[in-house]
């Protein structure tokens, strides 16, 4: 079933919504959701989209996140993300400063976050490959090298906040 997604004007308000089909074929303004997960010892947990993913298939991500439904409220689409992509739910978010993100890809409005989390990580097969926490320090050095494609929309909006861990 192809979802209803919620689609966003240049101010960061909803306009209207449009299947997720036509909002990726269109390149529509939509919302999506990121959170930044990090463990006690300041570790971020890396991993990468699976092969099938409909945008940057096969990137590396270091945050988990997803489209805003139609009618769902950002905040529950990053606690559904968060739950469906790694499997960490009750766990406190911090917001971090919303930004925006277009290229020939995707075009945006983003709902940032963090937390902190020390439990088990389950992935959703469908969504994510593989996964490891990485130190600030040894992500700093993999978005450095071209041989590990990160999502550029990550790097670009929380990328320079990871920056400053190192």
């Amino acid at each position: 079933m192809d979802e209803l997604v919620a689609l966003f004007d240049t101010q960061g308000r909803v306009c209207g919504t449009a299947p997720r089909s036509v909002m990726r074929r269109e390149n529509l303004r939509h919302g999506a959701t990121g959170v930044l997960v990090r463990n006690s010892a300041g570790d971020i947990y890396v991993h990468r989209r699976t092969p099938t993913k409909d945008v940057y298939p096969g990137r590396y991500d270091f945050m988990a996140g997803g489209v805003v439904a139609a009618g769902e409220d950002p905040y529950d689409a990053v606690v559904r993300e968060l739950a469906e992509e790694l499997g960490i739910t009750g766990v406190e978010l911090e917001r971090l400063p919303e930004g925006d993100y277009a290229d020939e890809s995707t075009s945006y409005h983003a709902y940032l976050y963090a937390c902190v989390w020390d439990g088990p990580i389950q992935h959703q097969p469908e969504e994510i490959d593989w996964g490891a926490w990485m130190s600030p320090a040894e992500l700093v050095a993999r978005l450095n090298d071209p041989d590990w494609p990160f999502m550029p929309d990550t790097t670009a909006l929380v990328g320079p906040l990871v920056r400053t861990f190192v």
